[in-house]
């Protein structure tokens, strides 16, 4: 992950969304990591149980990228790579 001083507030935002919904990855054996931000999609790293799980989709598009469109403005789609 970037260091913060050198990331937009947007950015931020999204850090800090995304720390806030890393316990409950943990607590089922995964985990994710913020990449970066380009053009309102967010990318990430699933990893841990998250990263060969067959829930991966669900997770990513009914989970992490709903909270990160409604908690950070401008997001529009979260993409793991």
């Amino acid at each position: 992950m970037e260091d913060r001083e050198f990331m937009s507030e947007k950015e931020k935002m999204v850090v800090d969304t995304i720390e806030k919904l890393r316990k409950y990855l943990q607590h089922d054996g995964g985990d994710i990591e913020y990449v970066g931000l380009r053009d309102g999609i967010v990318y990430v790293h699933m990893l841990g149980a998250c990263a060969g799980c067959s829930l991966i989709d669900a997770t990513l598009k009914d989970g992490v990228e709903q909270v990160l469109i409604e908690e950070v403005p401008g997001i529009v789609e979260v993409r793991a790579i």
